[in-house]
């Protein structure tokens, strides 16, 4: 699946793996080397993350039911806990530097 910015248009992501079983949301990226330009993770269910076993920076986006942002975490580094995200549905993960910014609280992302 692929990830688009409602608000511009934009692809943040063209290939969106889903992660929403226990094990494929625990496993997450650990592990992995990196994530590739244009490749996403989306853990749901998924009000926090961990980077914990991970060797790179992620962005993070934090969407409610309806796919509305509510939080934004740009270069988490490894081995970082965030926070517990109220209302969060679903978590995608980006490499870090994906976003640079250009995704805010109240955006809305489309998954399809």
């Amino acid at each position: 699946m692929k990830c688009t910015l409602k608000r511009t248009g934009e692809i943040l992501a063209a290939d969106v793996e889903l992660a929403n079983t226990y094990f494929t949301r625990l496993k997450g990226l650990m592990f992995r080397k990196n994530l590739a330009a244009g490749k996403g993770l989306l853990l749901d269910p998924c009000p926090q993350i961990h980077t914990c076993f991970m060797r790179f920076d992620i962005d993070a986006v934090f969407v409610d039911k309806n796919g509305t942002v509510l939080y934004v975490k740009e270069n988490m580094k490894p081995w970082r806990f965030g926070r517990f995200v109220r209302g969060s549905r679903r978590t995608l993960e980006l490499a870090g530097g994906t976003l640079k910014g250009r995704v805010r609280e109240g955006d809305e992302l489309v998954l399809d």
